[in-house]
């Protein structure tokens, strides 16, 4: 193939109307539904399969479910009310805080943190980060834990491991959440749930399986994140939410997906996985996009140990069949 620096620009205007061909069909043909329900958030994802259920099914027959939590950026609020009024959906809040509370969300992830800071308290700030030089090595095997106390000072430490686990596991709680709010709302209506993940998170694994991860359809879920931006801009997405960094919104110390999850750059990571899909020898890619060899096979090596390792994520519940 010939591999350069725009082999990931797309015919937006003709794959938008693709989309929502399929949309259409999936939902009302596949599905029987009468219409769709997307979990907003004010991000690029989710507003690009908000806009393009409006603009498939009519915005009469779209609603957009905001489900804030005691984390949750207002600013996630604000953008989503803004793409409502310009999409023309109707939105509902459903404020989560209380379930999550119930089910000790914030209680079994701030034990977990305690056992690294142990003054740490809920009314300090905590995210989770992983190294960003993935193109200088093979591999990573740590998470960093960082917390801002009441005197603004900034804390990091490298996570043990069952800390780290008993901190995600809580926090999957609100996708989890997410999930079962989204389907009340789709069954009280008829409608089916609209999956918002992009193909750099479906298929490397950032999602919550039963948790963002359970939707009827996925619109996006063979798209590159850089494609999904062009869509955006296609589609009329308000320029606000084409230009804010993409967070986790999980974590109350704002965290990007780079630092939580992939470790490099949009652009930079899905070129390095079209190059790598398509066989595009490490020495080609490294010329296009301006790395050495050794980074190239670093960042090859990197999206492949995570498909991989994520499997376990896309996969139906296993079942056992028995012989007569």
């Amino acid at each position: 193939m010939n591999f350069n620096k725009d082999s990931l620009k797309i015919n937006a205007d003709q794959v938008v109307e693709q989309l929502c061909k399929e949309v259409r069909r999936q939902i009302g043909r596949v599905l029987k539904r009468s219409g769709a329900v997307v979990g907003i958030s004010g991000g690029i994802d989710s507003s690009v399969c908000v806009a393009l259920a409006a603009k498939a099914l009519g915005p009469k027959r779209v609603l957009g479910v905001m489900m804030p939590e005691s984390d949750s950026s207002p600013e996630s609020e604000r953008l989503a009310r803004i793409l409502s009024e310009k999409f023309g959906f109707e939105t509902i809040k459903e404020d989560i805080s209380a379930g999550l509370a119930g089910l000790d969300c914030y209680e079994k992830r701030d034990e977990a943190i305690r056992s690294v800071f142990p003054n740490y308290t809920n009314k300090w700030k905590n995210k989770i980060t992983i190294p960003t030089n993935i193109l200088e090595k093979d591999t990573f095997n740590f998470f960093n834990l960082t917390v801002e106390n009441l005197a603004g000072e900034i804390l990091t430490e490298r996570m043990p491991v069952k800390a780290y686990l008993q901190v995600v596991a809580a926090s999957n709680l609100k996708q989890r959440l997410r999930m079962t709010t989204l389907y009340y709302q789709a069954e009280k209506y008829n409608y089916a749930v609209v999956g918002t993940g992009n193909k750099d998170e479906h298929m490397q694994g950032f999602f919550v399986k039963y948790g963002d991860g359970g939707a009827d359809l996925k619109p996006i879920a063979h798209l590159y994140k850089i494609q999904v931006y062009q869509l955006a801009e296609a589609l009329g997405v308000p320029e606000e939410i084409i230009k804010r960094t993409p967070t986790t919104d999980t974590y109350s110390f704002e965290v990007t997906q780079e630092e939580f999850f992939f470790g490099l750059d949009f652009y930079t990571m899905d070129m390095l996985w079209h190059a790598l899909e398509n066989e595009v020898p490490a020495a080609e890619a490294a010329e296009v996009l301006g790395l050495t060899v050794d980074q190239v096979e670093h960042g090859y090596s990197n999206i492949k140990r995570k498909i991989v390792a994520t499997e376990y994520l896309r996969m139906a519940p296993l079942e056992i069949e028995t012989t007569k």
